[in-house]
């Protein structure tokens, strides 16, 4: 499947910003399943100063520095990415969630050492005691992982319900699990945290969904933004495994990835420090569009 992909993000600041510094983890990545063939990065007012690096975790990072004086920045991706259907095992065909927990324990040099590194707590996927509790309920003795990971995604997506005022970037994960509430990176922040709970490795993944029109009775949560997912580590054989817990089902062909981290702190598509600026007004607006092939 090829996309268009337009990402534009403006702020419009209440009083002018001398200095800006921002970091951009907008730029697709590229993987065995998705390739970009063109990717245009641009900002307004222009950047007196810009480079690109490649984070820890593998993520392409811009850095812009803007010097003039300014009351609105903004700044759009323009790209076109080719995606193609991910191999998917049979859930029922993994391994043991004791196996791959067992895998990624170990004396300071586990059987997956890259891997392990996602099975620790972050800032914002805190594996806490309410977590744990209702990640079990997925993970009897000896089901395999992933058939455990796809109830716990149908899971979240049936007790939850989707609601972009229920919750901010600051909402702790213990009041989304009280008000069963909340929206794509609410869900992705417990499935991850949920599934580290239980010594399983877990990303969180940023990225966008296709856009389906209204007119469309397919239309998928989180569309018309960012969207943000959980990644499972499924064993050596499978690898990684993609569950969108807003939308119920394994990532296929309708995703893109962006970013990879421990949680959105890791992957915030555009964050920054300014000089001055005051009261600010933020407008996102993305549009994953499929193309003719």
């Amino acid at each position: 499947m090829r996309y268009r992909l337009r990402h534009e993000t403006t702020y419009d600041y209440g009083a002018t910003v001398d200095l800006s510094h921002h970091v951009l983890r907008l730029d697709v990545r590229t993987l065995p399943w998705q390739r970009a063939t063109r990717v245009v990065v641009d900002c307004t007012p222009a950047a007196e100063r810009r480079s690109k690096f490649v984070d820890h975790f593998g993520n392409r990072v811009t850095f812009l520095a803007i010097e003039a004086p300014h009351d609105r920045f903004s700044v759009l991706l323009d790209a076109e990415v080719d995606v193609a259907p991910r191999a998917v095992p049979r859930s029922d065909a993994t391994p043991t969630w004791e196996a791959i927990r067992d895998a990624l324990a170990g004396d300071g040099l586990p059987e997956a050492a890259g891997e392990s590194e996602f099975v620790l707590d972050s800032p914002l996927a805190t594996a806490s005691a309410a977590v744990a509790d209702f990640a079990r309920a997925s993970f009897p003795e000896g089901r395999p992982v992933l058939a455990a990971a796809v109830d716990l995604t149908h899971r979240i997506n049936r007790e939850f319900r989707y609601d972009p005022t229920a919750t901010d970037l600051s909402t702790p994960l213990a009041e989304v699990l009280e008000k069963r509430a909340g929206v794509c990176q609410d869900f992705a922040h417990l499935q991850v945290a949920a599934l580290r709970s239980l010594g399983l490795a877990a990303r969180y993944v940023s990225g966008y969904i296709a856009t389906h029109r209204p007119a469309h009775d397919d239309a998928l949560r989180g569309a018309d933004a960012s969207h943000a997912w959980a990644s499972l580590w499924c064993g050596a054989e499978n690898g990684w495994i993609d569950l969108d817990p807003t939308n119920d089902l394994v990532v296929g062909d309708e995703h893109v990835v962006a970013a990879w981290g421990r949680d959105y702190g890791d992957v915030s598509p555009v964050r920054g420090v300014i000089l001055g600026g005051g009261a600010h007004s933020l407008t996102v607006a993305v549009d994953l569009i499929p193309q003719p092939e």
